[in-house]
């Protein structure tokens, strides 16, 4: 095909790339052994299926130890699956009353992955994970090569309908130039590998069904365009600007600030010591969230004190002088944790998590709040404690009077929208917000985060979220308080840019987007984006009653700013 075809996504990863398609392609299903194994070849059958998880096993974390972050994370969860006890000891069991290992390792993984369809949320969104082991295990089983990834040895753009997460683990930049997927989410594993990676990537792909392996494409992660056979020249073009992109980043050292010297403070998102380190090598002003509950997910007992003392002060310790703010326990619905009183619902998204866990065990709010105390003890700034899944004021003030008890400073992370309507009186009971950009916009947008088919609907340029955001900024100004926004939209420059002009001075993002937004930000002058705000949401956001003058959609509401910020770029450049 010689025709030029423009087609586009959701770019969810900015970046730019030129370089041949090639398409992810699963691996058409086997055909499996009907027969019933006989009695006396049954061990032998058992041993066939063993070996073959154990050498899945082994390369998914083969693969894990040559990676880091995100990746070596999914390879792991792979890996994990493999040699789940449970699963092995369900198939040997078929296979021992006459299944072949192929059909017993298919109908295990079934019985498995409708409990995970019923559990719901991202248990449901795990049944991927599931499919790609199973197909990995019967593949060793019969010989044939595991995974959809294909051999790559030279630079390529992958064109695929979704991506298993250990071959999200598996990408490569060297040669994985950008990521297109007709499929997937903002919060889908393998938009946060490529993130990590600085690979481009543009989910929920439109137009792309007739393009064909090998096809010159131009992939623009700033707009969400994607031309296939584009003009050689206007490619070229369009690769430069990206370069210049990136040697922008390269030489950005911090602090963040817009091209008239208005401060803007980029935080890290981490989970543990390591992630802390990465956010302060790539120059941080802090932490803006560490998940405390993800050091305890595996554990089947409370943490004592010491426990939760010294899990959180190797990683508090990482930032001494500056901010940090830690969540208190997250857990419940995609992060079940027995000890802390959840329990399995039909709807956990909507159900007992973040501080709602408390209506069935304070003590355990009360036991992590007195370890953060400790470790806040002596810091020069004390440390900033925020709630997740707020959604009263009376909420609010309980939690601030318990951790303003032990010394710290209080602060809400708003994920429901009724507390971002209560912007004002919020503010005179806490210290400061967060926005967590994810599920807000899963609750405001009436849309499972989860569902790659509603991807268009949680895009965090929906002008009703940009318009959210600007009131709790507005509010937050009133009060001389501080609104941050925590979630991908934070980690998207040009939107980073927007929130800027909103009045939001505090994003809090993966450590990997603090350079691309801190070299970005710094190009523009705070009028310019500004401008790029209004043209978003409008004069007057708050005006219910007035004519509204924003944008209609999110792909409006980008082009907008892009307009804005691009003119703005280029006569800086001249």
């Amino acid at each position: 095909m010689d025709a030029r075809i423009n087609a586009r996504g959701i770019p969810v990863v900015t970046g730019a790339a030129f370089a041949p398609v090639r398409w992810v392609v699963r691996p058409q299903p086997i055909s499996l052994d009907s027969q019933t194994v006989p009695k006396e070849l049954r061990d032998h059958e058992v041993e066939r299926f063993v070996e073959a998880a154990d050498n899945v096993t082994a390369r998914l974390l083969s693969r894990a130890e040559k990676s880091v972050g995100s990746s070596s994370d999914l390879l792991r969860v792979a890996a994990a699956m493999a040699t789940d006890p449970a699963w092995r000891s369900a198939t040997t069991k078929l296979i021992q009353a006459g299944t072949p290992a192929d059909s017993a390792a298919t109908q295990t993984i079934a019985d498995i992955a409708r409990k995970f369809v019923a559990a719901g949320d991202t248990l449901a969104e795990r049944v991927t994970d599931l499919i790609d082991v199973r197909d990995r295990v019967v593949a060793e089983i019969h010989g044939m090569p595991e995974g959809a990834l294909p051999e790559l040895d030279k630079p390529t753009i992958l064109f695929c309908d979704d991506l298993a997460p250990a071959d999200a683990g598996a990408l490569d930049p060297k040669y994985v130039k950008a990521l297109v997927c007709r499929g997937g989410g903002p919060t889908s594993h393998f938009v946060i590998v490529s993130r990590q990676l600085g690979i481009p990537c543009i989910i929920s792909a439109k137009g792309i069904d007739n393009v064909e392996d090998g096809e010159l494409a131009l992939v623009d992660g700033a707009n969400g365009h994607i031309t296939i056979n584009p003009d050689a020249g206007h490619a070229r073009s369009i690769i430069a600007l990206d370069e210049a992109r990136h040697q922008a980043e390269d030489n950005w050292e911090g602090p963040a600030c817009t091209k008239d010297g208005i401060r803007i403070y980029l935080y890290g998102n981490v989970q543990d010591r390591m992630q802390a380190l990465q956010a302060r090598k790539m120059g941080a002003d802090g932490v803006g969230l560490l998940r405390t509950e993800l050091t305890f997910l595996g554990t089947r007992n409370e943490p004592n004190l010491d426990a939760q003392i010294r899990a959180y002060k190797s990683v508090i310790d990482v930032f001494p002088d500056k901010r940090f703010i830690a969540r208190t326990l997250d857990a419940g619905s995609d992060k079940p944790v027995v000890w802390a009183g959840t329990q399995p619902e039909e709807n956990p998204a909507l159900g007992v998590r973040g501080l709602r866990t408390i209506l069935r065990k304070k003590e355990v709010l009360l036991h992590q709040l007195d370890a953060l105390a400790e470790v806040s003890a002596g810091r020069k700034e004390p440390l900033r404690v925020m709630a997740p899944m707020v959604s009263t004021l009376d909420e609010a003030q309980m939690f601030a009077d318990l951790v303003r008890e032990r010394g710290m400073s209080p602060g809400i992370m708003i994920e429901v929208p009724a507390l971002a309507f209560l912007a004002d009186p919020l503010y005179q009971i806490v210290d400061f917000t967060s926005l967590g950009t994810n599920d807000l916009t899963q609750y405001l947008m009436a849309a499972d985060r989860t569902n790659p088919y509603l991807a268009s609907y949680l895009d965090a340029w929906q002008p009703a979220i940009l318009t959210l955001i600007a009131h709790v900024a507005r509010a937050a100004a009133r009060h001389g308080k501080q609104a941050c926004v925590c979630g991908e939209a934070a980690a998207d420059p040009v939107l980073a840019s927007v929130l800027t002009g909103m009045g939001v001075h505090g994003l809090s993002m993966a450590p990997s987007a603090i350079k691309t937004v801190g070299s970005y930000i710094s190009q523009l002058n705070l009028d310019t984006c500004k401008r790029a705000a209004i043209a978003v949401i409008g004069n007057d956001p708050g005006d219910m009653y007035g004519p509204y003058t924003g944008a209609f959609s999110a792909v409006d509401a980008r082009e907008r700013a892009l307009k804005i910020f691009n003119e703005a770029l280029s006569a800086t450049q001249n």
